[in-house]
């Protein structure tokens, strides 16, 4: 079995994982795994932008109050004070590395209007920011002779003690991580990359619901991981449902048609023509996005509608083909002219606001692992994520955790006698239709019980279906090869375990977790 030796191994290659990569890369060998090609993340998909402030009359004081207000009693305000007075740093930063947001004639920096936010303050580049940022940071990680990136190697497991044959548990001191185990998805070998410093910036679980705004990738690997290695998971009963998703039965994932289109005045409308955003917020159409999804929910369920429609007739077209020319296209590839057909939308899964709890630092709880990015649980977003803000987190979190990792490298060294991945007894995979039959299982079992509204008995039936689904993938996962779909699999169902068993902790309803059988916010 080939084993490696690296400083810095980073897992994914979203803008968490790059902008750590460049600024440890200097301090020791960097090796980056992604599963896909490099560029595919949830990164490269994000529409409407990065939020910062950069000019009056905004404020820190107002974007520190937009996010607390955003996160309804469970953010961290040390947390959100931190990241939001280093928006302005982090942001330069991103453009010094060649992003390139646009501007007015007058030279300034266009920023737009999202949900929750008070003031305009969302740098984007056209309707593809995510892209953009992407482009730049590969550009110069390419640049740097101590940066390795292995496309389609997928990180398995985090190894601990207890691959050494000591047992730990969540209670145990001192958990600590070594490396990794990857599946070189090219020679179907798995390998041992040992590292000093882990970073793990491997992204979301959308995939783990029927329609999602996700990439395909996106299949909790990193929250799973750590779960299975004890470290500490939190807020997962927290998964934001973008309310806007492009209606196309059977498209997997959905198209995303950006919440900057409202911010620039598209109006939510039901079947009858009827703008009803005002019968559930005063904010309207710019309302948080739990608020927006929910009535969107309740207008489809109460009507019997499949969705609702977004109505941009209004807008200045020359001005929208500007800003948002992919969602213009897209839509007229299916004969949907925006400036006389309504859109039809619903919502879908999109971010996944808990995850590995991470300090200031983005230390986890397991000595070695740093956890950045969506996988991450930084106490940014609490129960709902105020839009374009976790570009941002990741930005932020990314250069803490580096200053960190370079300190800390200085008195870490490679964990010796790591045993090679244990195949005994394994046989050739099953039929491919038990991973994705399970898997269709999974994905209905989160959408019709554990979605945008929930009950006591919809948990209690979600988590009772899911326990036969782990039984039976625990059992294919012990006794055939394994494959990246039945890891992932696995994955998904351990997260999906993951966010059932927290939302029936907690006992009310607050931000994205709304419960019929406890409506009501606890003091």
């Amino acid at each position: 079995m080939q084993k490696r030796e690296v400083d810095f191994l980073v897992i994914g290659s979203g803008i968490a994982g790059i902008s750590y990569a460049l600024k440890v890369a200097e301090f020791g060998k960097v090796l980056m795994l992604t599963k896909s090609d490099e560029d595919e993340s949830n990164t490269k998909y994000a529409q409407g932008g990065i939020a910062a402030v950069m000019y009056e009359p905004d404020s820190y004081n107002k974007h520190i109050e937009d996010t607390l207000i955003c996160g309804d009693g469970v953010c961290d305000e040390n947390i959100v004070k931190l990241v939001i007075e280093e928006s302005t740093q982090r942001i330069n930063e991103l453009i010094n590395w060649g992003t390139q947001f646009d501007k007015t004639v007058t030279g300034n920096y266009d920023l737009a209007k999202e949900g929750g936010h008070s003031e305009k303050r969302i740098l984007h580049h056209k309707d593809n920011t995510g892209f953009e940022i992407e482009r730049a940071l590969l550009e110069q990680a390419h640049l740097h002779p101590n940066i390795e990136i292995l496309s389609h190697y997928y990180a398995m497991e985090i190894i601990t003690q207890h691959h050494l044959g000591i047992w730990v548990n969540s209670q145990t001191p001192g958990i600590e991580c070594y490396g990794v185990y990857a599946l070189n998805l090219k020679t179907e070998k798995i390998e041992v990359i040992a590292a000093k410093i882990i970073l793990m910036a491997s992204g979301g679980c959308g995939h783990i619901y029927e329609s999602t705004t996700n990439p395909t990738i996106a299949t909790g690997d990193g929250v799973a991981m750590v779960y299975r290695a004890k470290g500490k998971i939190k807020d997962m009963e927290f998964i934001q449902f973008h309310p806007t998703a492009l209606y196309q039965p059977g498209q997997h994932p959905s198209f995303l048609i950006s919440e900057a289109v409202r911010g620039f005045g598209a109006v939510l409308k039901n079947k009858e023509g009827e703008a009803f955003m005002a019968k559930y917020d005063t904010r309207k159409d710019l309302a948080p996005r739990d608020i927006v999804a929910r009535a969107i929910d309740n207008e489809m369920k109460t009507r019997g509608d499949d969705f609702v429609y977004l109505d941009c007739s209004a807008l200045d077209k020359e001005e929208f083909i500007k800003h948002f020319p992919n969602i213009y296209n897209k839509c007229l590839s299916l004969n949907i002219d925006v400036f006389e057909n309504l859109i039809p939308v619903v919502p879908a899964a999109h971010y996944m606001c808990g995850g590995i709890d991470a300090d200031e630092h983005g230390r986890s709880s397991i000595k070695n692992l740093y956890a950045v990015g969506e996988c991450a649980r930084t106490g940014l977003h609490g129960a709902n994520r105020l839009a374009s803000n976790s570009l941002l987190e990741a930005l932020v979190f990314s250069h803490r955790a580096a200053i960190h990792s370079i300190d800390e490298i200085e008195n870490t060294t490679f964990m010796k006698g790591i045993p090679d991945w244990d195949a005994e007894g394994t046989a050739s995979p099953e039929e491919m239709v038990l991973i994705t039959q399970s898997l269709k299982e999974l994905q209905a079992i989160m959408s019709n019980y554990v979605g945008i509204v929930r009950s006591n008995l919809r948990l209690k039936r979600a988590f009772d279906r899911l326990l036969i689904l782990h039984k039976e993938t625990e059992n294919l996962y012990e006794r055939t090869t394994v494959s990246k779909q039945l890891c992932e699999l696995r994955n998904m169902i351990k997260v999906g375990y993951v966010i059932i068993k927290q939302a029936m902790q907690r006992k009310e309803s607050r931000g994205l977790h709304y419960n019929l059988d406890h409506p009501k916010l606890n003091a």
